[in-house]
């Protein structure tokens, strides 16, 4: 049931004895019952309790069963409406540097704001398993709020569902993303060319490694946290001095590694990277060879890879590291004509060696 569903009838009065009755409304339970998942009162007072209330906006306040929007003012920002969706079943759900909640609202909005776009509404739809404690859940939709807030977006419409005990694990969470593109912006892999530059915002692997160290299941002490964060405010500062990015994308699952494989193939050009000008914390370094691990591989939440004309290398480079998210920003390889639709890596030794495409997961439930 959509937690923006209402019946409510039109009459003013009406209308105030209604809101009055919602804010009146208070989860009492410790841990969800299938009753909250019902569609009944209990499920009601969970909807009202937790996600209106912390997700309160104009458009979810009219509670119906979806959002809707003035198109006019949503072409102001520019001509191409850009959707995304994903999914989060971070294990563990709290972990250092974020949340599965921070996660969730910036990861979809570094999907939008990889394609150029300016990130305005996200939905939010969660499967929550039978005996959650309802303050995880209080902590997770408050964690949303705060990092909506951070982005300067609205999370505006949703959706619950509650499931047996052990048919889920936890709580899992969906979301969607609407932004609009500027006019002009066109950001594709298939318009990497030879000669272009690739730049990384900054250190690989952070998140990926703090999960694994949260996880408890390694006596490592570290003060590694995950880079969690919305990269959309960098994406403005990369387009303002360079409006001919040709790709950029956020290195989440599968890593740097698998990005520029992509990149790679979709333009059938070859990429070369300087391994001595990737940025790796020493902390990670050392994690990944005690477990044999590969950074290139590690998942971030918070990094973003840029592949621009080579004359604008340096505008760009200059511009990330101007912004927080970009200030260990680094020209980490070059777009060349052969092999096509291979990375190579050219190591601190002058050696080269293949980066091929991720087999298999290094970490599981990372994000």
């Amino acid at each position: 049931m959509d937690f923006s569903s209402s019946t409510s009838a039109q009459n003013p009065l009406f209308q105030k004895l209604e809101k009055i009755r919602r804010r009146q409304s208070k989860v009492r339970d410790t841990h969800l019952t299938l009753a909250h998942g019902s569609g009944g009162k209990a499920m009601h007072d969970l909807i009202d309790d937790i996600f209106v209330k912390s997700f309160d906006n104009p458009i979810l306040s009219q509670l119906e069963d979806q959002a809707s929007f003035n198109l006019a003012s949503l072409m102001q920002h520019g001509d191409r409406l850009a959707f995304t969706t994903d999914s989060y079943v971070v294990d563990p759900l709290f972990f250092p540097g974020g949340d599965i909640g921070e996660l969730a609202v910036n990861g979809t909005v570094n999907d939008l704001a990889v394609s150029g776009a300016k990130p305005l509404y996200l939905t939010c739809s969660v499967i929550l398993e039978e005996g959650l404690a309802v303050e995880t859940l209080r902590r997770v939709v408050a964690s949303m709020q705060a990092a909506a807030n951070q982005a300067g977006i609205q999370i505006v419409t949703g959706d619950t569902k509650v499931v047996h005990r052990g048919a889920a694990d936890k709580l899992f969470i969906n979301t969607a993303g609407i932004g609009i593109i500027p006019k002009g912006v066109e950001i594709s892999a298939h318009k990497i060319q030879p000669g272009d530059a690739v730049i990384l915002n900054g250190d690989l692997g952070n998140h990926g490694t703090a999960i694994l160290i949260a996880r408890g299941e390694l006596a490592l002490d570290t003060d590694i946290e995950s880079d969690c964060q919305p990269l959309h405010g960098l994406v403005e500062k990369i387009l303002k001095v360079c409006p001919e990015v040709h790709a950029m994308r956020d290195a989440t699952r599968g890593g740097l590694a698998t990005v520029l494989n992509e990149f790679a193939l979709s333009s059938n050009v070859g990429i070369r990277l300087y391994e001595e000008s990737i940025p790796v914390r020493e902390e990670v370094k050392g994690v990944c060879e005690i477990l044999g691990l590969d950074p290139l591989y590690l998942a971030n939440e918070g990094k973003l890879v840029v592949v621009v004309p080579g004359k604008y290398a340096e505008a760009v480079l200059s511009a990330m590291k101007s912004h927080p998210a970009g200030k260990d920003a680094e020209i980490i390889g070059e777009v060349i004509t052969t092999p096509p639709g291979v990375v190579l890596l050219k190591t601190v030794f002058n050696g080269e060696r293949i980066v091929d495409m991720l087999v298999g997961d290094q970490l599981p439930r990372i994000c």
